[in-house]
């Protein structure tokens, strides 16, 4: 004789897949990238903020240079001095503006591809597009480390997102 199952003594399982936590890998590559667009977000953030502190104190700054306590004191002060000074109080502002804009798109750009997101790669790819031309220009102009660096950089980013698009484009939910 076959035994029909009792409901109030079988057990049921219910899982509730809500509350399962899915870790996501991240290819190295990737997090590379989103760590350079952070440090880059950031060091904008502060020049964006030093150019327009200067603006805002142009005139305490040019008192400061003339002073006594700058005389044969640090040489790297006295450099940097000259050079702000000598900018435009409008190209202060403008440039402290800008650099502030590309601040923040940067760091747009750094959180849409860390949650890999189709549009973030394009962004990254069309503006690291744009950028190539006048690196090499500078390049031209006069080689040094931090030139050479931010373009080896930028074609690499360039490279690995342009090899991965299908992937990260496949992945992303936009």
């Amino acid at each position: 004789m076959r035994s029909i199952p009792n409901r109030l003594t079988s057990r049921s399982y219910i899982i509730d897949i809500s509350s399962i936590n899915v870790k996501i890998q991240r290819p190295p590559g990737l997090i590379a990238i989103v760590l350079y667009k952070s440090f880059v977000a950031a060091l904008l953030t502060i020049t964006s903020i030093a150019l327009l502190l200067a603006l805002k104190n142009h005139q305490a700054l040019e008192d400061f240079s003339e002073s006594y306590l700058l005389e044969s004191k640090i040489k790297i002060v006295e450099f940097l001095l000259d050079k702000v000074l000598s900018i435009k109080p409008k190209t202060l502002l403008f440039s402290g503006l800008a650099a502030g804009l590309y601040a923040a798109l940067t760091a747009v750009e750094a959180v849409g591809l860390w949650y890999e997101k189709g549009w973030a790669t394009i962004l990254v790819l069309v503006l690291v597009g744009i950028s190539i031309p006048p690196e090499i220009y500078e390049l031209f102009q006069g080689v040094t480390v931090l030139k050479l660096v931010v373009f080896v950089a930028n074609v690499a980013m360039l490279w690995y997102l342009l090899h991965h698009l299908p992937k990260h484009g496949k992945t992303s939910r936009n």
